[in-house]
């Protein structure tokens, strides 16, 4: 089953753009389509700008951020906006992620230009109209710039959120149980050792109290906590952590000759002279060889598709 992910349209190619072109990201539409099903948006065009169309941007107010046209500043669309973010966020809690378009006035997600009257920026920017209330109504989703998306590490960080919120979706289902809770967790074990050490810490003993908290309410803090923890991107460090501890799990089946040479690997890639690939490729080998139930359901071995490539760079 595909994974629901909203989209700004003009990214996945649609000329809905202010000059009548778009923001067409390849990665997006070449690689990642193949994964995902689009549920494309333009909030100018939702609320009835047309195409071509004026310029707007965002100007600081007294009484706060105002969506205005860029020339005279006579024509204010803040409060259509506004308005058209929350009918349309109410219906989006399915998704699994959300792709915008960088620097829009709309769909940006940072650093997006803040005029004040005079014609000067505010120093660092706002958010956009549409992703500020996007972002403030579903805290817990995967969201981020087309830009942002040619960084290789966060690409591949951004593509396994949204896997990662998926399976849980899928997991947990409509009617969570203590039991799916249970085996979920214990399934992402190793990708929260790598993202978020403290969330991994503490996220044991929130599943192991579960028992005392009403399971829709457990749904609605596990989600935000794990998703937070996976949005901290794994590091080398905590990466050759987990690698170490995948290693341990072989120490009675190999040859003394076969964990140095796992053990060169990971340290090869803790030093930036190998990708990650390198050692995972060793252990899923000694996984075939030697098979563990338990590491055998780990995400961190696999955690999407290998045929993204998302951790070529990494």
């Amino acid at each position: 089953m595909s994974i629901p992910v909203g989209i700004s349209a003009c990214v996945l190619g649609e000329k809905v753009r202010f000059d009548g072109g778009h923001k067409r990201n390849r990665f997006v539409t070449d690689e990642l389509a193949q994964y995902v099903r689009f549920r494309p948006v333009c909030p100018e065009m939702a609320i009835g700008l047309p195409v071509p169309r004026p310029t707007i941007r965002l100007v600081q107010q007294e009484d706060g951020e105002h969506l205005v046209d860029s020339k005279q500043g006579e024509n204010d669309y803040t409060a259509a906006m506004q308005s058209f973010a929350e009918r349309h966020i109410a219906g989006l809690n399915d998704l699994c992620g959300f792709i915008v378009c960088a620097k829009s006035p709309t769909c940006g997600m940072e650093r997006v230009k803040l005029y004040i009257p005079n014609g000067n920026t505010v120093p660092g920017g706002t958010v956009g109209v549409f992703t500020r209330k996007l972002m403030a109504a579903m805290p817990w989703l995967p969201v981020e710039e087309d830009g942002r998306l040619h960084d290789p590490v966060l690409r591949e960080n951004f593509v396994f959120r949204i896997h990662a919120l998926h399976d849980f979706y899928q997991s947990v289902g409509q009617q969570p149980t203590i039991d799916a809770f249970v085996k979920f967790h214990s399934r992402y074990k190793f990708v929260l050792m790598a993202h978020c050490p403290a969330a991994y810490k503490s996220m044991g003993p929130l599943v192991a109290g579960i028992k005392h908290w009403d399971l829709n309410e457990f749904f609605a803090t596990y989600r935000q906590q794990f998703m937070a923890a996976l949005s901290h991107r794994a590091n080398r460090k905590n990466n050759t952590n987990v690698l170490m501890h995948l290693q341990g799990y072989f120490k009675r089946n190999l040859t003394k000759a076969q964990k140095q040479e796992l053990l060169d690997l990971i340290q090869s890639y803790r030093l930036g002279h190998q990708p990650i690939l390198v050692p995972l490729a060793l252990i899923n080998h000694y996984l075939k060889e030697f098979p563990d139930p338990y590491l055998q359901l780990q995400t961190f071995l696999h955690p999407y598709p290998e045929e993204l490539k998302l951790r070529y760079g990494l």
